[in-house]
């Protein structure tokens, strides 16, 4: 079957079904936008700059950091636009190329994710062998990974979904261009594309989520064998800020991906997914930095800097 309405477009419905409350939204993802371009371009910056900070947990936070930058950039400004003002639409080009990205980042950071998992395993657990495990190349080669097989997993996903026969109203009941949303748009037989979303959904985020429990599992393990409250507070330290961003992140996926297809669901997913697309990226360097001293650290030497240079400048 040969698809007729996709080089037109299509229009994104988004949260037209509560008008009012579009202007809020508007405000908060604008400020949370802001939040996640200031605060992770931050922590890259930081991590760049400061050779104290040149380590595998930060290399992988800067490469989070990075990824969150480029997945609400993706998304974000389109979803802007269409809070503001009554235009909805989005092209067939943009839209391909907003799938393409979106989910190719979301299945890189529920891998990375799952890599500095074993980083904090092998922090706490074997901390005298820490630095001969995680060297600068396995850091090199694990972020290739994650990155390559993301890439894959979006050209393999991608195309399907974008020549189904798509139905004429057009009308993508979502904030943005996502798989779930194109199957439910189509008017041809989906059976093998949802066959192939629940499969990608197992293979990318229930069998990520596993390594990461069995590793805080092991860690917690390990805790309770320490009789030390300095041990106990400095593991804690050391996996919390993790953790924190895990449970958040899952969280907001399961919800999104794994949830029963019924009315009420895909209203309450859309907000779950705006929590996922712009939630969780400004929040995360908010979480690592919130107790991380070494980056405390490094800001105010920045900041430091920065204020000498000014003082500097008006005595010249």
């Amino acid at each position: 079957m040969v698809n007729q309405s996709s080089p037109m477009g299509f229009l994104l419905l988004g949260f037209s079904e509560h008008p009012a409350l579009e202007r809020t939204l508007f405000v908060v993802v604008f400020t949370s936008y802001l939040l996640t371009l200031v605060d992770n371009t931050l922590i890259i910056l930081l991590s760049v700059l400061y050779p104290r900070l040149h380590s595998p947990m930060y290399f992988f936070l800067s490469d989070v950091s990075f990824l969150d930058l480029c997945l609400t950039t993706s998304c974000v400004p389109q979803m802007l636009v269409n809070l503001w003002g009554p235009k909805k639409t989005i092209s067939f080009l943009g839209c391909s190329v907003q799938l393409f990205i979106f989910l190719s980042l979301g299945t890189t950071e529920c891998i990375l994710l799952t890599v500095m998992a074993f980083d904090r395993y092998v922090a706490v657990c074997q901390p005298l062998h820490y630095a001969t495990i995680i060297h600068p190349r396995l850091c090199w080669q694990l972020a290739s990974v994650a990155w390559v097989m993301s890439l894959v997993q979006s050209i393999v996903q991608t195309p399907p979904t974008l020549h189904f026969p798509f139905c004429p109203h057009q009308q993508i009941d979502d904030f943005l261009c996502e798989v779930s949303s194109l199957i439910q748009l189509s008017c041809g037989d989906t059976s093998y594309n949802e066959i192939q979303l629940a499969v990608s959904s197992v293979i990318f985020v229930v069998v990520p989520l596993s390594p990461i429990l069995a590793s805080y599992g092991a860690i917690a393990q390990a805790v309770l064998r320490i009789n030390s409250a300095t041990a106990w507070r400095k593991a804690f330290g050391t996996c919390s800020s993790h953790l924190t961003v895990v449970t958040l992140f899952y969280s907001s996926v399961i919800a999104v991906y794994l949830q029963p297809k019924n009315p009420y669901a895909q209203g309450r997913g859309k907000f779950f997914g705006l929590f996922y697309a712009v939630g969780t990226p400004s929040l995360n360097p908010l979480v690592y930095t919130l107790r991380n001293k070494e980056i405390k650290r490094a800001l105010r030497r920045l900041l430091g800097k920065e204020r000498d240079s000014r003082e500097s400048w008006r005595a010249a």
